[in-house]
């Protein structure tokens, strides 16, 4: 008996400080990436290196700080289509096309790849900046589901090149994030196409070349990510 006090105070003690780190990370994101993220000497890490990258970031990153857990994945997924029926029905998600449309974009696609799944000139991927304030200026047809943290924000706002380029993770499933941005579009008068390539995508256009472009696939943690492009008319 004397010889378990020791192992059940070690547990007690491990337990007592996963969920300090816990709190600790909830609070400071800048203190959870520092906590988890891996070694950058694994040389098993090469896509973590985003030397000449404009929008860029791995999936498998410690953020965001949120865990992806079945009731994350309901409450997101509710949150979701309560807002969508408060502007009435919600409309049906297409069955994905049988062709292929564009390639998957995955974390570390060049600016030229951003601007090319948009249609846009190929001029615009000079224009891009990143900034997270690109993010707070979209409009409903582009906009982020609830329960979404923004990853990362680009954008650009001349006279050829507006743009907006936001990359997000949430627990809902993939079919859900789906549904929340095609009803977006349809309701904003873009014609909504989905396609399967090695990610999920919905592709929306209307008049004037505008143009709403989502990606969606499952990184390494279970959280849904997705690249949210837009085109203004």
């Amino acid at each position: 008996m004397l010889l378990l006090i020791p192992a059940v105070a070690a547990c007690t003690d491990r337990e007592a400080q996963a969920a300090q780190d816990a709190a600790m990370m909830a609070q400071d994101p800048v203190v959870a990436r520092a906590l988890n993220d891996p070694l950058m000497t694994d040389p098993d890490l090469a896509s973590r290196n985003e030397a000449n990258a404009l929008i860029g970031f791995a999936d498998s990153s410690a953020l965001p700080t949120f865990a992806a857990t079945t009731s994350a994945a309901q409450a997101a997924r509710e949150a979701g289509r309560l807002e969508l029926l408060e502007g009435g029905a919600i409309p049906d998600l297409p069955l994905p096309g049988t062709d292929a449309r564009g390639k998957a974009l995955g974390p570390m696609a060049s600016p030229a790849d951003l601007i090319a799944a948009l249609g846009a000139p190929a001029s615009c991927a000079r224009q891009l900046d990143q900034n997270f304030t690109y993010a707070a200026d979209l409009p409903p047809v582009a906009s982020i589901m609830p329960h979404g943290m923004v990853l990362q924000a680009g954008g650009a706002d001349t006279q050829i090149c507006g743009i907006r380029i936001v990359r997000y993770q949430t627990a809902a499933a993939i079919e859900d994030v789906l549904e929340y941005h095609n009803a977006q579009a349809v309701r904003a008068g873009l014609r909504s196409l989905r396609y399967k390539t090695p990610e999920d995508i919905i592709a929306a256009s209307g008049a004037r070349d505008e143009t709403l472009v989502v990606h969606a696939r499952k990184p390494a943690k279970g959280l849904t990510s997705v690249d949210l492009l837009y085109r203004a008319p």
